[in-house]
């Protein structure tokens, strides 16, 4: 099963176009939308996605009642972080902000991948066996650098896709 991992997009329609066309072509099962969409005309863009959308919403995602309704009508799965999902026998934990990361770990037993945003910096490390993942941003507005990532849940394999 593959992953497309997005995160930050700030409203930026052109790259989630860019965005959607990634994944749609490299046949991604997924996509995991990470936070800070902020408004539904942003959020409608991923329609478009052949693969299944879901995520959490970040701290700039403040038009919840737009963004809640683009989810009904498209069939987006969002929450407030975090969310927790099993896909392919891998424990997948979904959040924005990774400042409540650590005391997560600490309570949640047998995760195998933990996603974040908000930082609009790339990370991926490996903390007690539990692969770490943030692609970057997708707006371009601090590093003028933008990624999404792609997942691979049967090796592990993580790589990113600059656009």
């Amino acid at each position: 099963m593959i992953l497309g991992v997005v995160s930050d997009t700030h409203n930026r329609v052109d790259h989630i176009k860019k965005i959607v066309n990634i994944f749609n072509s490299n046949g991604v099962d997924y996509v995991i939308h990470t936070g800070d969409i902020t408004q539904a005309k942003s959020l409608e863009q991923f329609s478009l996605l052949k693969a299944k959308l879901l995520g959490v919403f970040g701290n700039n995602d403040l038009e919840e009642e737009g963004l809640e309704a683009v989810c009904i009508k498209y069939g987006f799965e969002f929450q407030l972080p975090p969310l927790v999902i099993n896909l392919d026998k891998k424990k997948i934990a979904i959040f924005h902000e990774p400042e409540a990361i650590e005391g997560f770990m600490h309570k949640e037993d047998n995760l195998d991948l933990i996603l974040h945003g908000h930082t609009h910096r790339y990370r991926l490390e490996e903390i007690n066996e539990v692969k770490i993942f943030n692609p970057g941003e997708c707006a371009g507005s601090l590093k003028g650098k933008n990624a999404v990532g792609i997942v691979n849940l049967e090796d592990m394999e993580i790589k990113r896709i600059f656009f």
